[in-house]
């Protein structure tokens, strides 16, 4: 397994690298240089599961507001650089856990050189990162065109410079929108480096086919033992990204813990509004910090045999429903009952 082999780095009070858990990251989307809309979405992160947040810092504002804005949150701040090797040195001097550049266009290597001593100083991680949109014009003529073996070329270049100025506390991150060209890419990588690796499929869309891209290119990732901290990049509010993560960490066995909930597609047989009450179970699911699993199901005719492998679960009938605890009937409750219900025994779970 790649990540139980891959260094351990240290962003804040967090670890990752060398076999610990696979953390979650998301970016925020406010203005950095609003301390209160930052600092606001941050908590709500936080409170959905964040582990590691990114800010971008474009302007000397920027950089000076992460200062205050490290002191109003509990997890690592990192700080995304683009161009002005300046505002990294500023970043990391208000103190950012982490910083985030792409060497290529940070200039010349004096520039770098400037930027890494300024980490080396306050021993803070560097994020090398390179996206297949940002790929250098010799790589896709080599390569002819924009290719995963570009991508992992240009990573480990990069790489290469900090490393010749003395300093490897890094982490690599290599993205693509294209989800193939992104696996392609990571097997690659993982094959070259013991670097910690940040996965996340990039530019992936909306809610709905971020979503799916993400699921596929991460899952693919994730399951092959790749990976060491993840961001389902979703054009939306990210608290979203903090859920998915979640699940699909979850789903691979890479996290334990919260309610797993299942629900049947639904047929003719259905009498009741499963999928509202699905959409409220599984709402409603998200305050019990309990590992097990839930079901809800559309009919009393194979509910309870669907349901048997749930921790409890709830099965439709006409006008009223099934509560069932490990595969056997509890009793019958009516339709309007049947959240509520779920809800009391969530409650009294384990006492």
């Amino acid at each position: 397994m790649y990540r139980e082999h891959t260094r351990i780095v240290k962003i804040g009070d967090r670890v990752i690298g060398g076999g610990n858990p696979v953390l979650i990251q998301s970016m925020t989307n406010t203005r950095t240089e609003d301390i209160e809309a930052t600092v606001t979405q941050i908590l709500r992160l936080e409170q959905a599961g964040c582990e590691i947040v990114r800010v971008t810092v474009p302007t000397k504002e920027a950089a000076d507001a992460v200062g205050e804005i490290r002191k109003r949150i509990h997890i690592p701040l990192v700080a995304d650089i683009h161009f002005d090797y300046k505002m990294a040195i500023a970043a990391i001097e208000n103190g950012a856990d982490k910083i985030r550049i792409n060497p290529g266009n940070i200039g010349s290597r004096d520039k770098v050189e400037a930027v890494v001593s300024a980490a080396r100083e306050r021993n803070i991680p560097i994020r090398v990162g390179v996206n297949s949109g940002s790929l250098e014009k010799e790589l896709v003529e080599k390569y002819h065109g924009v290719t995963a073996e570009g991508i992992v070329e240009s990573a480990l270049d990069k790489v290469h410079i900090i490393e010749d100025l003395g300093y490897d506390n890094l982490v690599i991150s290599i993205k693509s929108s294209d989800v193939c060209m992104c696996v392609k890419a990571h097997e690659t990588l993982a094959e070259k480096t013991d670097y910690p690796l940040h996965v996340g499929i990039t530019e992936s869309g909306t809610l709905y086919s971020g979503n799916i891209k993400s699921a596929v290119g991460l899952g693919i990732i994730l399951y092959q033992g790749i990976g060491d901290t993840i961001r389902v990049s979703l054009t939306g509010d990210p608290v979203e990204e903090i859920k998915s993560a979640k699940l699909l960490l979850k789903t691979l066995g890479l996290r334990k813990g919260g309610i797993e909930v299942v629900s049947c597609p639904t047929c003719g047989r259905t009498k009741i509004d499963l999928i509202g009450l699905a959409n409220q179970v599984e709402t409603m699911a998200a305050e019990f910090p309990l590992d097990i699993k839930v079901a809800v199901m559309g009919c009393a005719v194979n509910g309870p045999g669907e349901a048997k492998e749930a921790d409890i679960g709830i099965a439709g009938g006409d006008g009223e429903g099934l509560l069932i605890k490990r595969g056997e009937i509890v009793r019958k409750v009516p339709e309007d009952k049947l959240l509520s219900t779920l809800r009391e025994e969530l409650e009294n779970w384990g006492k």
